[in-house]
């Protein structure tokens, strides 16, 4: 990876404005009360008009089970990867761990209260979900 910014999510500090903001597979990582913090970072940073696209694992459906759900790049897949983690990294890694998760409502919900407008989420395949908002 090549991060344009290497900082906290819930502290981004003076690093400017920017038109958009990408999180992939990072927001379930926080512990719940943190992720409004850090969707406040990236409200604050975004200049008016700017994009926040968002990548969660999305956890409707899903069960706490070694099942196989689908087979990605790394391995398979399973429910209990999906709600804490993918169990091969956070053997070797314990910040690989998921601390929340989310839903198409929670995840709406939470883009609304940190101030974003024009929310869409979107379900998609492999269990994976985006949420978008404008400032």
């Amino acid at each position: 990876m090549s991060p344009d910014i290497v900082a906290s999510m819930t502290a981004l500090g003076d690093i400017g404005t920017y038109d958009a903001v990408l999180c992939r597979h990072a927001l379930e990582h926080l512990y719940a009360h943190e992720v409004q913090i850090a969707l406040c970072e990236f409200y604050r940073v975004l200049n008016p008009g700017g994009h926040v696209l968002i990548f969660v694992p999305d956890l409707q459906d899903v069960q706490a089970t070694n099942d196989v759900l689908f087979e990605s790049p790394s391995g398979p897949i399973t429910g209990l990867d999906l709600i804490y983690g993918y169990q091969v990294a956070t053997r070797h890694n314990p910040y690989m761990q998921h601390k929340t998760g989310f839903v198409k409502s929670t995840l709406e919900d939470a883009l609304s209260q940190a101030g974003f407008n024009r929310v869409a989420v979107k379900r998609l395949s492999n269990f994976d979900m985006l949420g978008a908002g404008v400032k």
